[in-house]
């Protein structure tokens, strides 16, 4: 899947330039409510009963029920659908001709998904011949009647016709998407200014029965094909190849699309809009990038490294891209990040769309190699069941650091890592469960950063136990294996037992079947020609393992590195090391592969070393990281300054940072490189978040600094450079500011509204009314937020058309994030308007999303 949208959000709104570093301590937060244990000796009235107190985690899940893969009773085999749409109604008027055999066993009856439907007629297809069929349906399962027992050697075909009313079913969704009706009509009657018509279909986990009868459990494959009949002006895109194109006499056309390669019903997709379509190709194959009009020229600088892409897993996983040919299309208002349905991967335009300017600050990488990863690991091979998810997402998690390594370099690569690694952990505080988990309450809770972040983790630490050799040639083993087929976890971990020759359950009995990551606590001496490494591991072991940890120790004398390989599987370890001499460093788990909260007793001169002596980013940033508290020190402010000019733009951003507020006996000199990096270093990113670190230090004028960053080539520059003048706005740069307020970029608005909330007036009201209809639902979060500060600097009599606008947003804006953000900023308004406090009780009372009704329920 699904590129989970919910964490580019967070990282949107929580961190604009900083690197995200040393994860929390998760363990340390714990539920007051004591588990009593029976007494285990008689007591009388004179003696109390004996009580074991057990504090249970926060992060302990609720028991669930099991649940298995889905029984298999008949085989799906083939879809053909035929479909047109009423755009007024939002309804899809279909004929699906299902292809169906039993399992094993004979069946007299076949049981259909089909979600919403007013079903019309049911009949059997047998040589050209129809029989009308006997079917009971309550709008989700549609159970049909056979003439007959039909035997595992007798495939039949279904015909059904029907009208799909996406709109009338209830919602649902995730973190990772949002709603679950499948099938959406965008602007349907074309009355939203600034907004295309379109209709896309988003299948995960299970909304594919929601627009045509399936059997929609992940464990079936099926060979489709798919006429779409559309308005002529409007480009049709589906799985597979397009195999003809009738235009009719009605003035509509029919586009039929063909996948011939059996795959899962949630991986089946349609798309319609006005599409400018780019073409590209590879080995022969159509590589095709869907955009819409407006940004065709900006279609070859965001997906042009596709092809590059399909090179690179092809000959990474010694399997050819297997598939008849790759398109992707961005579409309005999706519902999740991404989502990789065979041969054509949706994205979001939120997520992924970006201008080539835009394409100055970063590109979208990451979300498109995900995407096309999971055509091997997902849409070739794929999981049995929602408990075995991470054998689709960790994969394509982990296929964005491939690549980043690949193209970008491991610096690149280790940063992405870093910033996985603190995404899992921040989650870990509230919810720890297994990677493959067969309880859950809802499948859709199996789209966290459990099966994404910690799943490309785990199989980092499983890369570097086995090596690259073992690792790609079981990969390549898995996928040759299982291609066009559904697995579950013990055939992965066969796989790599099979290539290595090593029993492996105890690697994917801990990291991928309970719960949980070690808590590393690594303390060292020298005496005698030995180091003495102590290692305990500290983490609640009633819940969680004691884990069984190889890891490599490093020492470095005479600027000599010798590497150790240990492996850890006690509470509390003791390891000896030989070394000459006293190391000027001893680094524990020097690689920086394992997924653990790590604690290392080290001097200030060891972690000045290990920066000077790293061979990885994560190692600098470290001691980058855990030097802040000291860069008062002539030789951590020396350290920090080289690192300013270190090769790795991630390390530059990291010392910037670092510098943050310095007060130390070098302040000019500080003060000078800062300045010297925000207006001259060549990556954005790090000019961005040198601005931020000026803006940090009081009583100093850098406005010429941020003015003149207003007309730079980036966004994220100017976005800091107004940012920073939020506190200090200059008489140069206010004519500049209030010329940027035509700018739809996302960095800019959401600048602007900070800058506005401080520095504005009643001239800005408009602007904000604007930007409600316009800004996407990540930048609506924060404006919102602002547009209550800044309501209070205006007249309470202007106020009106807003609050009306702002409480609309709360109640039913389809994106909890933006109803969220409207929320606080009518709770912010409630505090000079009292009877706004109603209106805030009754959106609490009718919200029905958990997740916002906890945070409510926090800020009562």
């Amino acid at each position: 899947m699904k590129y989970p949208a919910l964490g580019a959000f967070t990282l949107a709104i929580a961190l604009p330039f900083t690197l995200l570093g040393q994860p929390s301590k998760p363990g340390s937060a714990k539920k007051t409510t004591p588990h009593k244990a029976a007494a285990t000796e008689p007591t009388d009235s004179k003696q109390p009963a004996s009580q074991s107190i057990m504090i249970v985690p926060n992060w302990l899940p609720p028991v669930n029920p099991i649940q298995p893969a889905a029984t298999l009773l008949h085989d799906l085999v083939d879809t053909k659908l035929d479909v047109r749409f009423d755009w007024a109604k939002q309804w899809l008027l279909g004929t699906a001709t299902v292809t169906v055999r039993p399992h094993f066993y004979p069946q007299t009856q076949l049981v259909l998904d089909a979600k919403g439907f007013d079903v019309k007629s049911v009949k059997l297809v047998m040589g050209g011949k129809e029989k009308t069929l006997n079917f009971q349906y309550d709008k989700r399962r549609l159970a049909i009647t056979l003439d007959r027992a039909y035997a595992r050697t007798e495939p039949y075909q279904v015909r059904i016709q029907y009208v799909a009313k996406p709109n009338e079913l209830p919602t649902g969704g995730s973190a990772a998407i949002r709603a679950s009706k499948g099938l959406y009509f965008i602007n349907p009657l074309g009355t939203e200014k600034n907004k295309p018509r379109q209709l896309w279909t988003q299948g995960e986990t299970e909304g594919s029965s929601c627009w045509f009868p399936t059997i929609d459990r992940p464990n079936q494959r099926m060979t489709q094909e798919i006429s779409l009949t559309v308005e002529q002006q409007f480009k049709t895109l589906s799985n597979g190849l397009l195999v003809g194109s009738k235009k009719n006499n009605d003035g509509t056309r029919t586009d039929t699309w063909k996948q011939s390669l059996a795959h899962a019903p949630y991986l089946a997709m349609m798309a319609v809009g006005d599409f400018a379509v780019v073409n590209d190709s590879w080995h022969g194959k159509a590589v095709d990038y869907y955009v819409e009009p407006q940004n065709a020229a900006d279609a070859r600088p965001l997906f042009g490294r596709t092809p590059q892409m399909l090179e690179f897993f092809s000959k990474k996983l010694g399997m050819e891209f297997p598939w008849e040919k790759y398109s992707q299309v961005v579409v309005r208002d999706y519902i999740s990040g991404a989502m990789e349905n065979t041969t054509a991967t949706v994205h979001g335009t939120e997520m992924t769309m970006k201008t080539r300017r835009q394409l100055l600050d970063g590109n979208s990488d990451d979300v498109i190699a995900h995407e096309l990863i999971h055509q091997w690991f997902g849409d070739l091979v794929t999981a049995e069941s929602w408990s075995n998810l991470p054998l689709n997402e960790a994969f394509a998690n982990y296929g964005e650091y491939l690549w980043n390594e690949f193209k970008y370099g491991r610096d690149a690569a280790d940063l992405w890592s870093q910033k996985q690694a603190a995404l899992y952990f921040e989650e870990a505080q509230s919810k720890r469960e297994p990677l493959v988990r067969y309880r859950y309450a809802d499948k859709e809770d199996m789209f966290d950063r459990h099966s994404y972040q910690k799943g490309g983790q785990v199989l980092h630490m499983l890369r570097s136990y086995v090596g690259d050799d073992a690792f790609f040639t079981a990969l390549n083993r898995y996928l040759t294996e299982h291609k066009f087929s559904a697995v579950e976890l013990a055939e992965l971990r066969m796989t790599f037992e099979e290539v290595t020759g090593e029993d492996l359950m105890w690697f994917f009995d801990q990291w991928f079947l309970q719960r949980g990551h070690p808590t590393v606590a690594v303390a060292h001496s020298y005496a005698d020609g030995k180091v003495t490494l102590r290692v305990v591991q500290k983490q609640d072991t009633l819940y969680q393992p004691v884990y069984r940890l190889p890891v490599t120790v490093t020492t470095w004398v005479n600027d000599k590195p010798t590497d150790h390989r240990i492996v850890v599987t006690k509470a509390n370890q003791t390891f000896q090391l030989p070394a000459s001499q006293k190391p000027a460093l001893v680094q524990f788990d020097s690689d920086k592969t394992l997924l653990a909260e790590l604690t290392e007793e080290k001097s200030q001169e060891e972690l000045v070393y290990q920066f000077y002596h790293a061979r990885n980013f994560q190692s600098k940033t470290q001691a980058i990281a855990e030097l802040k508290p000291k860069v008062g020190d002539l030789g951590v402010s020396s350290m920090m300054r080289n690192a300013l000019n270190d090769s790795f733009w991630g390390v530059r951003v990291a010392a910037a940072e670092g510098l943050r507020r310095y007060r130390g006996p070098e302040g000019g000199a500080v003060r000078k490189d800062l300045e010297r990096v925000a207006t001259t270093d060549k990556d954005s990113r790090v000019r961005a978040a040198t601005i931020a670190t000026l803006s940090a230090f009081q009583n100093e004028d850098y406005g010429r600094v941020y003015t003149q960053a207003l007309n730079d080539s980036s966004y994220l520059v100017m976005g800091a450079a107004i940012t920073a003048l939020t506190k200090a706005p200059t008489v140069a740069a206010q004519p500049r500011i209030e010329g940027l307020r035509g700018e739809k970029n996302p960095v800019i608005v959401g600048a602007l509204s900070t800058y506005f909330t401080l520095n504005g007036n009643l001239d800005q009201y408009q602007w904000y009314l604007a930007q409600l209809d316009d800004a996407d639902a990540a930048t609506l979060y924060q404006l919102l937020q602002d547009f209550g500060t800044y309501m209070l600097r205006i007249p309470a009599v202007e106020r009106d058309k807003a609050l009306k606008k702002m409480e609309q947003m709360a109640r039913t804006n389809p994106h909890y994030e933006v109803r969220l953000g409207a929320y606080h900023g009518l709770r912010t308004l409630s505090s000079n308007m009292p009877a706004l406090k109603t209106t805030l009780a009754d959106i609490r009372s009718k919200e029905k999303d958990e997740r916002l009704i906890g945070i409510y329920n926090l800020l009562q």
